[in-house]
């Protein structure tokens, strides 16, 4: 299949089960591939045949900062949610990391695969 991918997104948003987590926004940096068949777009040469990059990056920063949640597992559910209803996307792989958070790491996060049959 396919793949439209968007690497190392930055959004900004309230995530985390304690204070200070949850006093302030954190940035998180987010990976995402969404399958989808690109043949027609490739011969069309045409937006309307594939899945805009722009639009899924702002609908991607738009949901982290309008939400809250405690853990990125939710919150990654409800982004690749959002992805479904807003695009034709057939299946996507999402991975959010925080940064600095557990000491001695660089990054700590999660990545979920799901595919539109799954919801």
């Amino acid at each position: 299949m396919d793949k439209i991918i968007i690497s190392e997104l930055t959004a900004t948003g309230i995530v985390g089960v304690k204070h200070p987590e949850r006093d302030f926004p954190q940035e998180l940096l987010l990976n995402i591939v969404m399958s989808y068949p690109l043949d027609k777009a490739g011969e069309s040469d045409s937006i309307e045949d594939t899945i805009s990059y722009s639009f899924i990056a702002n609908l991607v920063r738009k949901a982290v900062s309008e939400s809250s949640f405690y853990t990125l597992e939710a919150l990654c559910t409800h982004l690749i949610k959002t992805i479904f209803a807003n695009s034709p996307s057939e299946a996507i792989r999402m991975r959010i990391e925080k940064a600095n958070f557990v000491s001695k790491t660089k990054r700590v996060g999660v990545e979920l695969y799901r595919e539109r049959s799954d919801f």
